[in-house]
C-alpha cells in the first residue's frame, strides 16, 4: 500500500487525536495532529502540515452526528464525498449551494477505491460501517428543521461534522487523495446533550483507526 510517504490524519481536537493514536498503535507511517473545531482552522492546519511534510493521503477523521436511518451511534461512516452543506446563499426560494451559485463547488470527491476498503474492511474487523456523503458544518445541527432541510437537500447524507471541508480543501490544492472517517455519537436533530455518546463514538474511532494500519 505504501509508496514510502506518510498519511496524514487530521483530527478537530486533542481527544480524537489520542483515540487515533491509542488505534494506530505507534503505526510509523501516520501522522496525527489536532486542527482545531471548524473547517477555516482545519484548512490552515492541514495545509500547514502538508507544506512540512511528504505525504500519499489525507484524512479527516473524528466523532460526528448521524443522520437517521443511515447511521447509528457508535457506527462509522466512510465519506464518499465531502460536502460543504451551509456554504452558499439563503434567498426567499430556500438555500443555493455554492454549485449553484456558480462560485465553484462545495462538493469534494474522496479516494473511492481507499474509501471501498476501509469500509469493507471495518465490517471484515467487526465494526458497523457504512459508506456516504459526510456534511460539513460551520454550525452544528440542533433542530428537528434544519436537520429535515439538510436531509431532503441531500437525501443520502450520511453524517455530519465541523472539519472535512477544510482538511479536503487543503489536500485537494495540493492533488493528494483524501478521505474522511467518523464515528457518530449522536443523531443529527434536535440537540440532546445527554443523550451524546461521545465515549462510545471515541471508543469506535480507536477500533477503527487499529483497521487503517491494514488498509492505507
Amino acid at each position: 500500500m505504501s509508496s514510502g510517504k506518510r498519511v496524514l490524519i487530521m483530527t478537530a481536537v486533542v481527544a480524537e487525536r489520542d483515540a487515533v493514536l491509542r488505534g494506530l498503535r505507534g503505526a510509523g507511517s501516520f501522522d496525527v495532529l489536532a486542527a482545531g473545531v471548524g473547517p477555516a482552522p482545519a484548512a490552515a492546519s492541514t495545509a500547514a502540515a502538508l507544506a512540512s511534510g511528504e505525504y500519499r493521503m489525507v484524512v479527516s477523521a473524528g466523532i460526528g452526528g448521524g443522520f437517521p436511518g443511515q447511521a447509528e451511534i457508535a457506527s462509522i461512516v466512510v465519506a464518499n464525498e465531502i460536502i460543504a452543506a451551509d456554504l452558499g446563499a439563503e434567498t426567499p426560494d430556500g438555500f443555493l449551494g455554492l454549485d449553484e451559485l456558480g462560485f465553484g463547488s462545495a462538493r469534494i470527491p474522496v479516494e473511492a477505491e481507499s474509501a471501498f476498503r476501509v469500509a469493507e474492511a471495518l465490517k471484515a474487523a467487526g465494526l458497523k460501517a457504512a459508506i456516504g456523503p459526510v456534511l460539513t458544518v460551520s454550525t452544528a445541527t440542533g433542530t428537528a428543521a434544519t436537520a429535515a432541510e439538510l436531509a431532503a437537500r441531500i437525501p443520502d447524507a450520511a453524517a455530519e461534522a465541523m472539519e472535512g471541508f477544510g482538511v479536503a480543501t487543503a489536500a485537494f490544492q495540493r492533488g493528494l487523495p483524501v478521505l474522511e472517517i467518523r464515528a457518530i455519537s449522536n443523531t443529527v436533530g434536535p440537540r440532546d446533550r445527554a443523550a451524546w455518546r461521545i465515549g462510545e463514538a471515541l471508543n469506535a474511532l480507536e477500533s477503527a483507526s487499529s483497521v487503517l494500519i491494514e488498509v492505507l
